[in-house]
């Protein structure tokens, strides 16, 4: 791997004897990385800050650093999030060892991974077409259900992620049947975002599933559509 083809792929442009891109490590909207080949190794410097370390991390996430065959990672699943007339905006890719990018189109056939500026609810066309939606943490989870016959969505980041309020929006209206994953940052998250839809769902539901990590773990032991539902009876509605 040289200078070169990286700069290449991060569509960076030629600096002295070096190149200049985006860097990796960080929402770089002014390209602060320099990249240049001193002999046969490739020195890298971020003048935003990353440290050394954090670069070639990055670098190496997105297979762009040579990778040693203990510490490869590689591509088990990927996830399209679209606007509302089912157009890609960005991609969630899981690799294992476990890790989450987020990319974006350039525009020329190759990716920019960082993350993008406009973001959406998970399978945002399927959410405002229906009356009813499952909000959960994660695309696995929000496929699980959609693979029993529900409308299910979530946001990208996990648990940690900011609730925006393009999110609530799509929301409007709808009755959202919130599952939370079983632990302290997940119940802390379902918290949140029930409080922004307050006033704006028709309905909010908060739904446990007890004994389970996460609503994919549910169904592996064996639990069934018509279990689900009848979970909701007896729950507790808010407005």
């Amino acid at each position: 791997m040289t200078a070169a083809l990286i700069a290449a792929q991060l569509r960076g442009r030629r600096s002295g004897s070096g190149w200049t891109v985006n860097c990796p490590a960080h929402d770089d909207r002014d390209p602060s990385l320099s990249l240049r080949d001193v002999q046969g190794k490739v020195l890298v410097h971020c003048h935003a800050g990353c440290n050394q370390n954090s670069v070639i991390a990055a670098l190496k996430s997105i297979g762009l650093w040579p990778e040693t065959k203990s510490s490869s990672r590689r591509i088990v699943s990927a996830f399209d999030y679209t606007d509302e007339d089912g157009t890609l905006i960005y991609q969630i890719v899981r690799l294992e060892p476990k890790r989450f990018l987020q990319g974006y189109p350039d525009g020329g056939g190759g990716w920019i991974w960082r993350k993008s500026k406009r973001q959406v609810l998970y399978r945002l066309r399927e959410v405002i077409e229906a009356p009813i939606v499952f909000l959960v943490e994660g695309e696995k989870d929000a496929e699980t259900l959609r693979s029993h016959g529900f409308v299910a969505t979530t946001n990208a980041g996990g648990a940690e992620a900011p609730w925006l309020p393009q999110f609530t929006e799509a929301l409007r209206g709808r009755e959202v049947i919130l599952i939370p994953d079983n632990d302290v940052p997940g119940w802390k998250r379902v918290m949140k975002i029930a409080r922004a839809l307050l006033g704006n769902a028709a309905r909010i539901v908060v739904l446990e599933l007890p004994g389970v990590k996460d609503t994919t773990e549910w169904f592996d032991q064996g639990h069934s559509e018509m279990e689900l539902v009848a979970q909701l009876d007896g729950v507790a509605h808010a407005r």
